[in-house]
């Protein structure tokens, strides 16, 4: 009785040990393969480089755009509330009735005014002076969390302003101080119409971050303000704070209702639309000339795999007269083609968030190094450098890294199956 015949073992699946053994060799490094593990690492550092700095800009707009809108609406109304029938004079009434709309955190009546600022040095700036209830301005956290010097304790009960750091650097000026100002609309005498001049003591001294908020705002005792420019027991208008900046259109019909007038609301994004769509557009653009970085990196890993292909002709002959299928041959050059993207992908991510985490650290160090100052705030309106990391934003980059480096194997691999094992031995 003749024995049974053993059983053959199966054939391995898709992605086998074998296959990655194979793939990890061709990654190795050696002598004769130079050239190709050269073009392998410059498509790495590319790709790592690239990812790196995706992130990193675009981590630095979106920080920027936030640091940006937070202090726009930390200073300034969500919905700007002016009645046709200018002056408002039962402001009082018509900020509580806002007040009590769902949604609405608070409701501040408002007189704004255009002067010339003057301090201790003698030189003079243009200066907006905001006339608010003492009350109402400590209820914006921006400026009554930021008191850098002197207390909010006092704005009312004196006639004292509250000023930015900034202006008050340019003027030298500091708490107890006082700050001339001179306004074009004064008095009307037979003469004519004399500008108001008026000096004010400094009771406290904010900074907001935003330079052109702490060079420019003077806040004034709502009352103090009402006679300074003439408007006794009167506003300009009613600026209201929203718990949703996004939902302002919803809330216009009630506001519009509680008034029980008719008035003019424009919000925020009608008073910031140009720059804000300006910051969008340059996103959007730093974004896609970013991108090339991380395509030349893939055009790298091609002429690689090109190379290694070549290079491998007589490996490849060996393996199809093993029994290696085509599908086996295309799977190990892409497995080697897609771990240089994969991994120089995971190597960017970990580089762009340790970036994006120090990135203040970096300025300071790099203006120290060249002894100039790094993203000035002069220019560009904040003090510090910001970067906030968009979990989706992020994975879009990474998406887009992979499948750059996967598209790119594709043509090198579907040329390395394509050989037949006589074909093959024309590349040793």
């Amino acid at each position: 009785m003749s024995k049974a015949a053993a059983p053959e073992a199966p054939p391995a699946g898709p992605f086998s040990g074998f296959e990655r053994m194979v793939a990890w060799r061709y990654l190795r490094s050696r002598r004769k393969e130079t050239v190709i593990s050269v073009i392998a690492s410059i498509s790495f550092l590319g790709i790592m480089l690239g990812v790196a700095t995706l992130i990193v800009v675009m981590a630095v707009m979106n920080g920027f755009r936030a640091e940006l809108l937070t202090r726009i609406l930390g200073i300034n109304g969500h919905l700007i509330v002016t009645p046709v029938d200018m002056p408002l004079e039962d402001y009082a009434e018509v900020a509580k009735r806002i007040d009590g709309v769902s949604g609405v955190k608070y409701a501040l009546p408002l007189i704004d005014g255009q002067v010339l600022a003057q301090g201790n040095v003698g030189s003079g700036t243009g200066a907006l002076v905001r006339g608010i209830r003492p009350e109402d301005l400590s209820r914006i956290s921006l400026v009554a969390n930021n008191v850098k010097q002197g207390s909010l304790k006092e704005f009312g009960g004196t006639e004292g302003v509250a000023i930015g750091t900034r202006m008050a650097e340019n003027l030298g000026l500091g708490v107890g101080d006082s700050i001339t100002l001179i306004s074009p609309e004064g008095d009307v005498t037979p003469l004519g119409t004399t500008p108001r001049v008026k000096a004010y003591p400094i009771t406290a001294i904010f900074e907001v971050g935003m330079s052109e908020y702490d060079a420019s705002i003077i806040y004034m005792p709502l009352p103090e303000a009402q006679l300074y420019f003439n408007m006794d027991n009167k506003v300009q208008s009613i600026e209201v704070y929203v718990d949703n900046p996004d939902n302002v259109d919803a809330l216009k019909p009630k506001v519009e209702a509680a008034a029980q007038r008719q008035i003019y609301m424009t919000d925020w994004r009608q008073r910031n639309q140009t720059f804000f769509s300006a910051l969008q557009v340059e996103r959007n653009v730093m974004f896609m000339i970013l991108t090339l970085i991380v395509l030349v990196a893939a055009l790298n890993i091609i002429s690689g795999l090109v190379m290694l292909v070549k290079d491998k002709g007589h490996d490849i002959a060996i393996l199809r007269t093993m029994g290696a299928t085509r599908g086996a041959i295309l799977r190990i050059f892409l497995m080697t083609g897609a771990a240089i993207g994969v991994v120089g992908t995971l190597a960017g991510v970990v580089l762009g968030i340790i970036i994006c985490l120090n990135i203040e650290r970096i300025r300071e160090f790099f203006s120290w190094l060249s002894g100039t100052v790094l993203f000035n705030p002069e220019l560009y309106f904040l003090s510090q450098l910001p970067a906030r990391m968009d979990a989706s934003e992020t994975l879009s980059v990474i998406a887009m890294a992979l499948v750059l480096s996967f598209l790119a194997t594709l043509f090198p691999a579907w040329r390395a199956a394509r050989l037949d094992p006589v074909e093959a031995l024309r590349y040793e």
